[in-house]
């Protein structure tokens, strides 16, 4: 146990009376539960509420931001008693709750952030409502909505893991967590991992943010994260497969396979615009913010999805706050309430107005069931996992614009360029690439050319392929081209490692993954990445193992001989890699289905984190 001192305290605090000193330095022994002389930064607001300094809670946790407190998270007694003597002191200004917009400081505390206070208020609702009653995490529901309390509920990782597996269920295998009360620094890292990795598996954009900055309780960066997995969740509902009579919007001489390229974006606006035009409304939406701001749209939307509920009545309101309202009370009827007050409604708030419409859409799409006879028939989705990977993969190098479909969102060449240039600083140049949109074919064709010019440079195999093919949505050769600039990128940080320099070949990935089982004690072994050996989940299980020694819990792992067991193997892996820093976009079907490419990027991205490793 660390012995305090509590008259050499006094001394260094001559502005605590020496009483004071010794009845916080009591205080601090009874949340330093395992007497290291130290308590967890994210539990200090709580404890220097409850020690009745009387300030509110962003106003100390605005005063802990002005004293360095170490990196490991841990406040020490003498930083405690500097923060309650600052309080005392008057203490830092807290960011005020209720303006539109608040400022934040960033981890330089010269720099600050803007961060929109109705999206902090409604994204912790969501969380609220959401995640009550978690085995692990109910107790810290509800958050206060007004506060940046939610912030500081964020900072062990569990939080985001729960929301992003409540936004897309079964993403996380929850047995990878640690869900302890007192977590070590590393344990937290680890819950981190899982949460950003996992965030990028289900199509969030995560840029300059790692497992420090959520446990630094960077606000600015962690509320772009709870919207970003918030959206996923609300869109991933939008799609013709789940909602067959979504259909019902396609336009006169419209292919089904122009509508399946649609971002849901896109889409929510043609679902709202089809029930303006059948009530014989006047108006259209085009966006989610000065379109529905006035509300009468968003009246007349109500009133054709339920007319018994939900009258016209607000459109006779010239004041925007009280019609705003009158809509919200007719979404309540609904039981749609969500995301939006009357002040963001009529801000014309784009994330929060587009949540409220995804949420109405997924509550109460109000399209006709199609008969069997109508049914369209979908094409086939075999192409659809491998470009699901591959516009993630895509994703994670931030590009611009954001690839929601990997066929329609290439055909510029725009994006293939910036993912080469981000591959291979200074190989793009740029004064022959044409960037103002829109672009006419020609220039579609030039850039898409240019395209595979470099991948020829690079030694791709591109034969016969020309920059039409990608103009034209090809899906085999789009999916071919950017299939090999993610293998070269999954290798090119072995292949800076290596001692030789030269390119990985596949053979050389399955001789270090067998090679890596052993080194963890264990037998299983595959001769390529065809191999049926993979279809159990146990081989990648073995080659986390050998990575990272006491990472995988084998109590966790069975024969995998059914494919329910299999996939649950699989998904387990998947987290597992994740948790130690692991990029990985594949499904737990790629790999219980053998899906060789895939399993190689799971299989290159281990390799990549074991050779850093010992680098």
């Amino acid at each position: 146990m660390v012995v305090i001192n509590s008259a050499l305290l006094a001394k260094k605090f001559p502005q605590l009376p020496v009483n004071d000193v010794d009845n916080l330095v009591n205080q601090f022994r009874r949340f330093d539960i395992d007497g290291r002389g130290q308590i967890d930064q994210k539990d200090l607001v709580k404890v220097i509420q409850e020690i009745g300094e009387g300030q509110s809670y962003d106003q100390i946790r605005a005063t802990i931001k002005t004293v360095d407190i170490n990196a490991t998270g841990k406040v020490e007694v003498d930083e405690f008693l500097e923060i309650v003597s600052k309080l005392r002191e008057g203490g830092a200004n807290a960011p005020t709750s209720g303006k539109k917009v608040i400022q934040v400081k960033g981890a330089n505390q010269n720099i600050t952030h803007s961060m929109n206070d109705d999206e902090r208020s409604e994204f912790t609702a969501h969380i609220n409502s959401v995640l009550a009653g978690d085995m692990h995490i109910g107790d810290r529901i509800p958050i206060p909505t007004h506060t940046m309390q939610v912030f500081d509920e964020c900072r062990d990782g569990l939080l985001l893991c729960k929301l992003i597996n409540d936004s897309v269920p079964d993403t996380i295998d929850e047995r990878v967590l640690n869900v302890k009360n007192k977590l070590s620094n590393f344990q937290i890292i680890e819950n981190n991992n899982v949460a950003i990795n996992s965030a990028k598996a289900i199509g969030c954009s995560i840029v300059n943010i790692g497992p420090q900055d959520i446990m630094d309780g960077r606000e600015h960066l962690i509320l772009g994260l709870i919207w970003q997995i918030i959206k996923a969740g609300l869109l991933s509902k939008i799609d013709i497969r789940l909602h067959p009579e979504l259909y019902r919007l396609l336009e006169e001489d419209e292919s089904l396979e122009a509508f399946l390229r649609l971002p849901p974006e896109q889409i929510l606006l043609r679902w709202f615009n089809y029930h303006l035009k059948a009530a014989g409304w006047h108006r259209t939406v085009n966006n989610f913010s000065t379109d529905v701001k006035d509300g009468e749209n968003y009246t007349i939307l109500l009133n054709q999805l339920a007319p018994d509920l939900c009258s016209r009545n607000p459109l006779r309101e010239n004041d925007l706050y009280t019609r705003a309202e009158q809509i919200l009370q007719n979404a309540e009827k609904l039981n749609c309430r969500k995301y939006l007050s009357p002040q963001s409604l009529v801000a014309g708030n784009p994330k929060l107005n587009l949540a409220f419409v995804a949420n109405l859409f997924n509550n109460h799409p109000g399209l006709d069931p199609l008969e069997e006879v109508e049914r369209p028939e979908l094409p086939d989705t075999e192409g659809d996992r491998e470009a699901r990977v591959f516009a993630l993969w895509l994703n994670s190098l931030d590009v611009d614009p954001f690839v929601n479909n990997l066929y329609t969102d290439l055909q510029d060449g725009v994006v293939l360029l910036q993912a080469f240039d981000k591959m291979h600083p200074g190989i793009v140049d740029w004064k022959r690439v044409s960037r103002r949109q829109p672009l006419n074919r020609f220039k579609q064709v030039e850039n898409t050319n240019y395209a595979i010019m470099i991948g020829q440079h690079l030694r791709y195999t591109l034969v016969n392929m020309q920059g039409a093919d990608i103009v034209d949505g090809s899906p085999t050769l789009t999916l071919g081209i950017v299939w090999q600039m993610m293998r070269e990128n999954v290798t090119q940080t072995m292949k800076k490692l290596s001692k030789s320099g030269r390119d990985i070949t596949d053979m050389e990935m399955i001789r270090w993954a067998n090679e890596t089982v052993q080194r963890g004690g264990k037998t299983s072994k595959v001769g390529s990445f065809k191999d049926p050996s993979f279809k159990t989940g146990v081989f990648v299980c073995d080659v986390l193992n050998g990575v990272r020694p006491g990472s995988v819990d084998y109590a966790m792992v069975n024969r995998g001989t059914s494919l329910e067991d299999a996939k649950l193997n699989a998904k387990y892996a998947i987290s597992v890699a994740r948790k130690i820093g692991a990029v990985i976009f594949v499904l737990p079907e790629d790999i219980i289905e053998c899906r060789a490419k895939l399993i190689l990027t799971f299989i290159g991205s281990l390799m990549a984190i074991d050779t850093a490793g010992k680098a």
